[in-house]
This record gives structure tokens, sequence and C-alpha cells, in this order.
């Protein structure tokens, strides 16, 4: 069976993939208030890979640190909306699913937050 929603291709399909892209980014920015710290703080730390960043790779594992955290929170947002629209019924799979999505942003922060602790130790030390 094929999907009627896949038959875009080209700079047509380029096209409505990016628009569905900044819609996404918009519903992750008004309805969930962790994407909008993540982003706020994001646009704080990008600029400051630059300073602390002692060579391109640096700078692209500082500020890759901080995109990541932003592409995990939205796959777990992503995560929460589908167990959502399943059922808002407590049951034991929508726990586990919506605390593993939890547990994937936790260990992303706690990465970017090491990585920056790391990168300025060293760069506190020469």
């Amino acid at each position: 069976m094929t999907n009627p929603h896949k038959g875009r291709t080209g700079l047509n399909r380029i096209l409505h993939a990016f628009g569905y892209s900044m819609q996404g980014l918009a519903a992750a920015w008004r309805g969930e208030s962790a994407f909008r710290q993540e982003a706020v703080l994001a646009l704080l730390m990008l600029p400051c890979a630059f300073l602390l960043g002692r060579d391109w790779v640096q700078v692209a594992v500082l500020a890759g640190t901080v995109v990541l955290v932003l592409i995990v929170e939205l796959l777990n947002s992503a995560v929460e909306a589908t167990v959502d629209r399943i059922s808002f019924d407590l049951h034991d799979l929508s726990k586990k699913a919506k605390d593993l999505g939890s547990a994937a942003v936790f260990l992303s922060l706690v990465l970017c937050a090491l990585t920056w602790l790391a990168a300025l130790i060293d760069r506190m030390s020469h």
C-alpha cells in the first residue's frame, strides 16, 4: 500500500519538509516549557562555544552537545505526544515510554554539562 502523504519529490518535498520542521519547532516552543528553557540557554551557550573552544573541534563538540540536548528534548516531546494521543489512562508501558524519554534528556544534559566543564577546566589550566 502506498502512503498518499509521501507523493512529493524534489524541491517540493524539501520545501514541505522544511515547513513541517518549522511547525515542529514552533509547537515545541509554544507547548514545551523545558524546550523553551533549553533553547534560551542554547542561544546563550552557542556563542560561548566559540569563546571557550580552543579550535574548531572543541567548538564543534561544545556546540554539538548543546544542540543534542534540543534534539533529544524534541524526540522526548514527540514520544510524550504520541503516548498522550493513544490514551491519557495510566498504563505501565506509557509510563515506561515517558520515563525512557526523560532519561534520554537527562543523559544528554549530563553529557553537555560534563563536556562544558571539561572544556572550562582545560581552558583555565592553560
